[in-house]
């Protein structure tokens, strides 16, 4: 039981058009709850950039839900990128020994959200999670569709 985090993020062409998604869900025997949910876009991006940010929004609003005394509660995070979750859980340790470069010698890709992203971790309790996409768990559907739509939104502001 406890809180659940859901995270997606994709682009329309890579690069190109993306969009990310969180769900935020405290998980109990009863029922799920939602606690929070949101979705964004960027008009030029790449698909790894949205996954991190769907990650990096979903640690922003975990914050604002309160443990006890006052903390962020602990939470488990399930991602379908395993880009994010072998970087978050392991490669990042020694990019930052290695100044944030590759084992190849080359500059981290995405070095500004991998920041942002150990910065908001480390100020949490999370167990990071890699589940298949697109194999029919609800709530990684659901953030697959809400980053779809956000995509749609991106590329035709008039979409709700």
């Amino acid at each position: 039981m406890g809180l659940q985090i859901y995270t997606d993020g994709g682009c329309s062409g890579n690069p190109g058009p993306g969009g990310w998604a969180y769900v935020i869900l405290r998980a109990d025997p009863q029922g799920d709850t939602i606690l929070a949910e949101e979705s964004g876009f960027e008009g030029d991006t790449t698909n790894n950039r949205m996954e991190l940010m769907g990650v990096i929004h979903a640690l922003r609003a975990l914050k604002t839900l309160e443990g006890p005394s006052g903390t962020a509660p602990a939470a488990v995070v399930y991602t379908d990128s395993q880009y994010v979750q072998r970087g978050i859980t392991g490669w990042i340790h020694n990019w930052k020994k290695n100044s944030w470069q590759t084992g190849a010698k080359q500059p981290v890709k995405n070095r500004d959200l991998w920041i942002e992203l150990d910065r908001a971790a480390g100020e949490l309790s999370l167990d990071w999670r890699w589940v298949r996409g697109h194999d029919g768990n609800r709530y990684n559907e659901r953030c697959d569709k809400m980053t779809r739509e956000a995509i749609k939104r991106s590329t035709n502001p008039r979409v709700p």
